[in-house]
C-alpha cells in the first residue's frame, strides 16, 4: 500500500513538472495580451503573495481570542562536593493564559486585519487595472506603427514610380537633371523614413513582448483589427458621469475609504488603553526529587497541585503613553481623510484630462480626414500636370509632403481617440472591446 502511494505521488508531481506549456497565439489580439499577462506577469503574481501573507496576519489575530496553552517539563542534576553525592529534581507543569478582556484591542485589531485583506485585494485589482492601461497603450501603439509602416511602404511605391516616369522624362529631355535628382533625393528620403517607421514598430513590440513576460526567442505578430470611425467617434458620456462611475469603480479610491475605517479602528484600539484588562490564569503542576523518601509514583501524587487565577490591570498613570497613542491615531485619521480626497482630486484630474484628450482626438480626426481628402485630390492634380510640364519638382514635392503630413496627423488623432477611449472605459471598468 505504501509503495503504491508513492508511485501515486511521484506521477502527481511529473504532472506538473512535464506539463506542456501554454500555447501562445499566432494573432495576437488585445483581449489575448491581457489574458496572458494576468495570468503570467511577475508583479501581480507577488500581489497574490502578499496577500495571502497578510491573510495568515489576519488568522493570527483571530486566534489572540483564544486561550494560549503550555506544557513544562525540567530536570535538574546537583552535585554537592562535600558528600560527594547527587541530587536529582523534577518539575511538570501545565498552565493556561486568556484575556477576557483588553478594552476591545484585539476585537478592533481583527477588524482591523479583514480590512487590510481587503485593501490587499483591491491591491491586486489596482495591478491589473494598471496592467491593462499598459497594455492598451502599447498595443495601440503597435498597431500606429503597423499603419505607419504601411503609408512608408506605398509612399516607397509612388516614390519609385515616380522616379522611374522622371527618368523617361530626362531621356526624353522633358525635365532636367536637377529636377530629377531632386526626385532621387526624394526617393532616398522615403526609403529611408520606411526605415525608421520599421524600427519604431520593432521597439513598441519589444516593449508589448516585456510587458507580456515573453521570452527572447519569443516572436509576437498582432491581430490586426479593422478599426473604422465607429471606433475612432465613438460617442462618449458626460465627463460627470465617466468620474462618478470611476469613483465606484476604481480601487484605489476604495482602498482609500478602507483605510479611513482602519484609522478609525486605531483611534479606538488607542483610546482602549484606558480601560481595565482582565485576564485568567490556571495550571496544573507536579514534581519529584532524589532525596525524598516516598516512590517516584507517590511524589508525583503528593505533590500535585492546581492553580487558577484573574489578574485585573488597571491603568494609573501610564507617563501619557495613552494619550499620545490616542493624539497620533487621531492625526492619522485625519491623514487617511486627506489622503482619500487627494485620490478623488487626482482622479478627477485624470479623467478631466483624457476626456479632453478624447474630445480633442475625435475633432481633430473628423478635420484631418477632411484636410486629407483634399490634400490627397491636390497632389494627384499637381502629379498630372508635373508629368505634363505645367509644374516644377518642387511643387509637386510640395503637395506631396503636405499628403504625407496630412496622413501622418489622421494616424495620430485617429489611434489618440481610441486609446483615450479604452482608458475611459477601464477608469469605468468597462470590459475592453473584442474586436480587439
Amino acid at each position: 500500500m505504501t509503495r503504491n502511494l508513492s508511485l501515486l505521488t511521484v506521477l502527481f508531481l511529473l504532472s506538473f513538472t512535464v506539463a506542456p506549456a501554454q500555447e501562445k497565439p499566432s494573432g495576437w489580439t488585445l483581449h489575448d495580451c491581457l489574458e496572458y499577462a494576468l495570468e503570467h506577469n511577475i508583479q501581480l503574481k507577488k500581489s497574490h503573495i502578499s496577500l495571502q501573507s497578510g491573510q495568515e496576519d489576519t488568522h493570527q489575530a483571530r486566534a489572540q481570542i483564544f486561550p494560549s496553552l503550555s506544557a513544562s517539563i525540567s530536570q535538574n542534576v546537583s552535585y554537592i562536593p562535600s558528600s560527594s553525592s547527587d541530587s536529582y529534581t523534577g518539575n511538570y507543569s501545565v498552565s493556561a493564559n486568556w484575556t477576557l478582556f483588553d478594552g476591545n484591542r484585539r476585537s478592533n485589531a481583527i477588524k482591523q486585519q479583514e480590512l487590510q485583506d481587503r485593501i490587499s485585494v483591491l491591491s491586486v485589482e489596482q495591478n491589473e487595472r494598471e496592467i491593462q492601461i499598459a497594455l492598451v497603450q502599447n498595443y495601440m501603439q503597435v498597431l500606429y506603427a503597423y499603419e505607419a509602416v504601411r503609408i512608408s511602404e506605398n509612399t516607397v511605391e509612388v516614390s519609385k514610380a515616380q522616379l522611374d516616369r522622371a527618368g523617361e522624362l530626362l531621356k526624353a529631355g522633358s525635365i532636367s537633371r536637377v529636377s530629377f535628382a531632386q526626385m532621387e533625393s526624394q526617393y532616398s528620403s522615403d526609403k529611408y523614413q520606411l526605415v525608421v517607421a520599421g524600427k519604431n514598430l520593432d521597439n513598441y513590440k519589444l516593449q508589448l513582448k516585456q510587458l507580456l513576460e515573453l521570452d527572447i526567442t519569443d516572436e509576437i505578430t498582432l491581430a490586426i483589427p479593422g478599426l473604422g470611425d465607429d471606433d475612432v467617434l465613438a460617442p462618449l458620456q458626460q465627463k460627470e458621469v465617466i468620474y462618478a462611475l470611476s469613483l465606484a469603480a476604481m480601487p484605489e479610491v476604495r482602498s482609500g475609504e478602507l483605510s479611513v475605517d482602519i484609522a478609525e479602528l486605531e483611534t479606538k484600539k488607542a483610546a482602549g488603553g484606558y480601560l481595565p484588562s482582565l485576564s485568567m490564569s490556571a495550571g496544573l503542576g507536579t514534581g519529584n526529587g532524589s532525596g525524598a523518601s516516598a516512590s517516584f509514583g507517590d511524589q508525583l501524587r503528593d505533590r500535585f497541585n492546581e492553580t487558577v487565577g484573574l489578574t485585573l490591570s488597571v491603568p494609573i498613570f501610564s507617563n501619557r503613553t495613552h494619550r499620545t497613542a490616542v493624539n497620533k491615531a487621531r492625526f492619522s485619521l485625519a491623514n487617511s481623510r486627506l489622503e482619500l480626497l487627494g485620490t478623488h482630486k487626482a482622479l478627477l484630474r485624470l479623467v478631466e484630462g483624457v476626456y479632453l484628450d478624447a474630445t480633442s482626438a475625435q475633432s481633430q480626426y473628423l478635420a484631418s480626414v477632411e484636410r486629407l481628402k483634399y490634400v490627397t485630390e491636390s497632389y494627384r492634380l499637381t502629379e498630372e500636370q508635373f508629368f505634363l510640364g505645367m509644374k516644377n519638382t518642387l511643387e509637386l514635392l510640395t503637395e506631396k509632403n503636405n499628403m504625407l503630413n496630412a496622413q501622418q496627423e489622421e494616424l495620430q488623432s485617429k489611434y489618440m481617440a481610441i486609446i483615450s477611449i479604452q482608458l475611459l472605459n477601464i477608469y469605468q471598468k468597462k470590459p475592453v472591446n473584442p474586436n480587439y
